[in-house]
Order: C-alpha cells, then structure tokens, then sequence
C-alpha cells in the first residue's frame, strides 16, 4: 500500500452527478469545468439503484457519455463503487441486513449507509454490483483511479451474526474464557465467564475492558469492508489506476491508520465552518462533530488526513458553498476557498475535490452548496473556483514530492478516544461525562502549539512504535504525549527511549496511567515516566473552573490568562524543575509544568488540561524558533514550509479582514504571479490572502 499515484501536479474538481441534473447539461457542464481549470471529477458513487434498478437488472451505460465527454476535455476520473447506500428493492427483500444499533432493535430505511456491512446477503449483492460497474469501465481512459464505498464505519453492528463474530475473535485472541476473566476483571460484579455462552451483548455493558475490546473489534469490520472491495477492483484495475476510499475521521467504526493499509492513497473528507469560522480572530462554536470551526482545526484535518499512511492524501469532499441543512448558511468569503486549498496543499495534500459540481434540487442535501448554485449559472463561488484552478495550473509539478516540514510529533491514541467515549476523565459543564474528552486534550495541545507558529506532525501508536527513537528525536525535536491512557509497556518505554536519545519528551494527563486493555497501572503515576521526568502523583482532581498558572522561571513567558482547565494531578516533584504553579488550593497542587533533563533529552510534566494561553506560552517555550518567526509574520498570517524536489516551498496566508505585510527572510518567488521578492523585503498581503513561494535555502536570521 499506499503510493502516492502517479500524476503530476495537484488533481482538481469536483463530484459530478449528471443523474442528478435537471435537464440535459453535461456539455454545457464539463466545458465550465475544463474553463474553471478541472482535471478530475468524482462519480457513481451514490447510485446504487440507478445501475440496478431492480434485482439482477442492470443498467450500466448511462454513465459512458460523462466519462467520454471528462476524457474529451483532458478531465480524469474516479469512479465510486455504489456500496454505501442500497437501494429499496434490496433493504425489501433483505430486511435482515439492517444494522441494529442495539440488539433487536434494527436501523429503518430512509437515509443511508442503515445496513450492518457485514452481512452475508449484503455482501453478495454488493460485489456483485461492484463486479458489474468496474468491469464495465476499468478500461476506459478517462478513470484514473475508484474509490471503494463512501466515508465507511458509521454504523456499530449489534446484530446477530455480529455478535457471534465478535465471540470468535476473542476465541482467538484470549483462547479461553479464563483468559477473558482474568484480563477484564470479572471477578467484580460476579461477571465471570463459565462458558463463551455466557458472554453478554454490549448493549448494556458497563465492563470498560469488554467495551475497549468490543471497539476494536468493531474496526475489523471497516478494515475488512475496504480490504475486500479494494481487492475485488484490483482484478479489473489497470496498473495505472489508484485505489482508495474517503474517509471521515469521526465515523465510530474507524481506525485510520489501519483502514488505509490496503488502499494506494488515503483520502478523507474536510468540512469546515466558512467566514468566522476561518477568522484568526473569531471563536466560533462547533455545532457539528464532523465540521471543524477555527484555523487551526483546518490544519489539524490535513496534519490527521498525513497521518492516516505517513503520506499525501487527496481531498475527495470539501466546502464549495455552505455546508449543513436550510438553515445553516455560511459561504465562504472571498478569498478564503483558496485559502482552505492552499492550507490543506501544505500539509501534504495532493488532490482538492469539491462535495459538489452542482447545488441539488432534491433530496437530503439540497441546501448543500455546489461550485454552482441552484441557479446553475456560474457566480462568484465559480469564479473564485476558476481563479484557484488557474493558481494550481501554475504551480504545476512544483509540489510533487512535497513534504510538509515539521518542529513537533504528537502522538494519537485511537483506543484511548474509544476508551475516553465510555469513561472519561472530563466532564461537560453540567456534570455529565464528555464523552469527546480525548480530543478536547490533543486538540489544545495541538491548538496551542499550531497558534505559536510551529509545524505538527501527528503519529498513530502503531506508527511509533515502529520508528527508531534516535531518528524520531532527530527529525522532531518535540514530541507531545497527550493522554496516552491506553498505551502498553512498549509506548511508554519508546517514550522514554526518544527522550534518552535527544528529545524533549512532552507529557501530559492520563499519560502512563493505564495499560493496553485501559486497566489503572498498579504503579505509580506516570508509570516508566514519572522517574526520569522527576515526579510521580496519586491524587488528581477535576476543575470546576480553571486555575491560574504562574510561571516559576523567566525562562518560561506566561500570555495573560494562562490557566489550567478541568483537571489537575496534584504533582509531588523528585528532581524536577518547576516552570509554572498554581495559586495556593486546599487539595495541596501547587507544580504544574515540571521539567528535567534525561540523558541527553528532557521530559516535561503538564498536570492539566491547558487553555489556549497557557498551551500557546509552553509550544513558545518548547519550540523557540519556527517558519513564522523567521518570516516575521504577524499574529493571523501563518507560514507552512516544506521541501519538494530539493525545494523549500513556503505557504503564507492571512486568515483576517485586515491588509498586513510579511518580511521574506530570504529570496523568494511567488510560484503562482512569478514575483520575485529580495531577502527583506516586504510581502503585503490583502485580506484573506494566500501565496505560495519558493525560497533560497539560505535565510536570513
């Protein structure tokens, strides 16, 4: 797996579905796209009906005008297999392929992806549709590349075959039930297993260890989804045709890094709050779990979307328009469409497809903008569409071998965000648990070292563990554990192995205080971490409103309102140096960012939760010198930098309403207009601006 496809340059489009037109437009439709700069569109994906209008019949001509008319104008394709969204002959017939999120309790029809993937009598209709569609095409010119299924693992199967499955995967993972009582504890609550017979559904499971397993398991399906059909499309794919899928990284089913292991490219799905939303100066609320609201987030998508494989990704969905329902209508600014593009291209996108050509006149989606709107004439969000196809028709194959530059590692912990869903440490303001806990953590850390200007690289466990330490403390100097709770000996040794080798080693809460199976460690906290970084601790506490933090040390500058949220481990200090405390509390906290040399690196302690102040003061502290400060860059304009072909690429934005202007540090050449700037000069930027510049290699300080 996982290649980067072969083509030059960065594929640009959009979704495409003439079956969803009103009126005969394909010509009219792919010369704009040809005008707009288009080299790719997306289609098939979603009409399983329309190429098999009823049982066994088949109706698999209707797309070949749209691939002859894309191929005549120089425009690829992806071809999508129809497999996320049945069609009603097949959920009539079939009813026994309805997902149940609870046992017994089966999924109606009406929306899609309501069926467990799983099944057998799914899966026989499936492939053979899938059979039918890529048979059919895989030799046409125009497909480039198929993209199996849709944004896969929305659903959590309870249904029967499912369980029985899930019986047989712990047969061979713990061999006996013993094994099982011992390892999850069922001692307590007079749960142990006599007999597999015994084990219970999930449905009303309190267990935290079968839950974490249940999770798990639950993954395999998704994996084996897309391992599946991407090996049935590998037996009619020429060897110069991709195969991948579009992913959604809050779908509960997935496991990204695994998921992408029998795909040659990963793909994912970008949405994201418009105007405020991309405002550096504006907090905006995130009303959805799958749209991200902030600068920051954007670029925390593509860090992600680098992570799924280590390498490009394409963007198959994301905003031309609005996005959401009737009544959430935010379009972009102008400007900003290719601000979003040129950030996503600077963290190691190589494809930007737009979710979709043409704003739909029916169906569950019709408020969800398109390049065009429902008028179906080009507007302002077409032409701002053409402009940004006519910046990366001028790029080129400058970005080929792009490779996002990097100052930080953070480390993610899918099985941890599983195990925080069902028992986290937060709590939401009214006492409830928060069951997003695990990334309101790594999202203030990654927040708050992204706003001081550094560089993110994000690594799955599986990843880490995997890479020499030595290298990683050369190539990352930083590297960030955000409540790694889930995480077996072999994490918290490499941990500790990075920082022995040359890195500072960055810890935060929950870090160490769990085993594989989210059991508390009988040790003392940090367990394998808490010697070498000078500390350990037994109580913690949850805030109910944050805590100042002053810093101990000029060597550490604190912004005004640095504090501490949610929680706090009430640190007992063996050695280390205290940067930062707490105003005196009755519960006895008082060190809250520690630090000490180890070998020949250093580990730092962080006991709490930090807001965006006091994550952006220790990123400052941790990472003194970034690609932002060497541009001189003000406060909204952020500069991400990599190399391509021996190149240094530089990507600037200005994510505010205000002109401001940039200092090249060396010189500099806009890849975009062709304007050269010499080392000190001024780069002004309009508001909501974006540039892309190669530079010397050898700036000024």
């Amino acid at each position: 797996m996982v290649a980067t496809p072969r083509f030059s340059g960065v594929l640009f489009g959009a979704a495409y579905y003439a079956e969803y037109q009103v009126g005969d437009r394909l010509d009219r439709d792919l010369d704009l796209m040809r005008e707009a700069g288009f080299t790719v569109i997306r289609v098939g994906e979603s009409v399983w009906s329309t190429w098999e209008p009823r049982e066994g019949e088949f109706d698999l001509d209707w797309l070949e005008p749209v691939l002859d008319g894309a191929h005549a104008r120089g425009i690829g394709v992806i071809l999508g297999t129809p497999t996320y969204a049945v069609p009603p002959w097949l959920q009539r017939l079939h009813p026994e392929i309805a997902a149940e999120p609870e046992t017994g309790r089966p999924n109606r029809f009406g929306g899609r992806q309501e069926m467990d993937q799983s099944h057998p009598a799914y899966r026989f209709y499936a492939e053979r549709i899938v059979r039918k569609v890529v048979a059919r095409y895989a030799g046409h010119p125009a497909v480039i590349g198929y993209q199996v299924d849709n944004e896969p693992g929305q659903q959590l199967p309870h249904n029967e075959h499912t369980f029985q499955r899930f019986l047989e995967w712990l047969k061979d993972r713990y061999g006996t039930v013993e094994a099982v009582n011992k390892a999850w504890g069922l001692v307590y609550w007079s749960h142990r297993l006599s007999d597999w017979a015994d084990l219970w559904r999930p449905d009303g499971n309190r267990m935290p260890q079968y839950q974490l397993e249940w999770r798990r398991f639950q993954s395999t399906l998704a994996n084996e989804l897309i391992d599946w059909q991407a090996a049935v499309v590998r037996e009619y794919a020429r060897d110069d045709q991709f195969v991948t899928t579009c992913i959604s990284y809050s779908r509960p089913q997935i496991a990204d890094d695994e998921l992408v292991r029998s795909l040659d490219v990963a793909s994912g799905n970008p949405y994201y709050k418009m105007q405020d939303g991309l405002d550096w100066f504006q907090e905006v609320p995130r009303e959805q779990e799958w749209w991200h609201t902030g600068v920051w987030a954007l670029f925390q998508w593509g860090d992600r979307a680098w992570s799924s494989a280590q390498a490009p990704y394409l963007v198959t969905e994301t905003n031309a328009q609005s996005i959401g329902d009737a009544w959430q209508n935010h379009p972009p600014y102008p400007g900003q469409l290719k601000q979003a593009a040129f950030a996503l291209l600077a963290r190691g996108c190589r494809m930007v497809e737009y979710w979709h050509w043409q704003t739909l006149h029916f169906g569950g989606e019709t408020y969800w903008g398109g390049v065009l709107p429902h008028s179906q004439r080009p507007g302002r969000i077409y032409r701002e569409v053409a402009e940004l196809g006519g910046a990366l028709k001028a790029l080129g194959s400058a970005v080929d071998d792009f490779v996002p530059d990097a100052d930080v590692l953070l480390l993610y912990s899918t099985d941890t965000k599983w195990a925080f869903e069902v028992e986290p440490p937060l709590a939401r303001p009214d006492g409830s648990p928060d069951s997003n806990a695990y990334l309101d953590i790594f999202d203030a850390f990654y927040r708050g070292f992204f706003e001081a200007g550094a560089q993110i690289r994000v690594q799955h466990l599986s990843q880490f563990l995997t890479s020499d330490p030595a290298d990683l403390a050369r190539r990352f100097p930083v590297l960030v554990a955000p409540a790694l709770y889930v995480a077996g000996d072999a994490v918290l040794t490499r941990l500790r192995d990075y920082a022995a080798a040359g890195g500072h080693l960055v810890v935060g809460i929950r870090t160490g205080y769990g085993d594989d199976l989210a059991r508390p460690r009988a040790a003392v906290a940090p367990a394998l971490l808490g010697e070498p970084a000078g500390v350990h601790y037994d109580e913690y506490n949850n805030l109910s409103r944050p805590l100042p933090v002053s810093a101990t040390t000029d060597a550490l500058s604190l912004e005004p309102g640095s504090a501490g949220t949610r929680w706090v481990d009430v640190l007992q200090v063996d050695g280390a140096d205290v940067l930062a405390t707490y105003p005196p509390t009755e519960m006895g906290a008082s060190a809250a960012l520690t630090t000490r040399k180890f070998e020949v690196g250093r580990i730092s302690y962080l006991g709490t939760v930090p807001n965006t102040p006091l994550a952006r003061s220790i990123a400052r502290w941790a990472v003194p010198e970034t690609a932002k400060r060497r541009w001189r860059a003000p406060e909204a304009v952020t500069v991400a930098t990599g190399r391509s072909g021996g190149r240094t690429i530089a990507f600037l934005s200005n994510w505010s309403a205000e002109p401001v202007s940039v200092t090249a540090p060396a010189k500099a050449c806009d890849l975009v207009s062709g304007v050269r700037y010499a080392a000190g000069d001024p780069i002004p930027f309009e508001p909501r601006a974006a540039v892309v510049l190669e530079v010397q290699d050898n700036p000024i300080g």
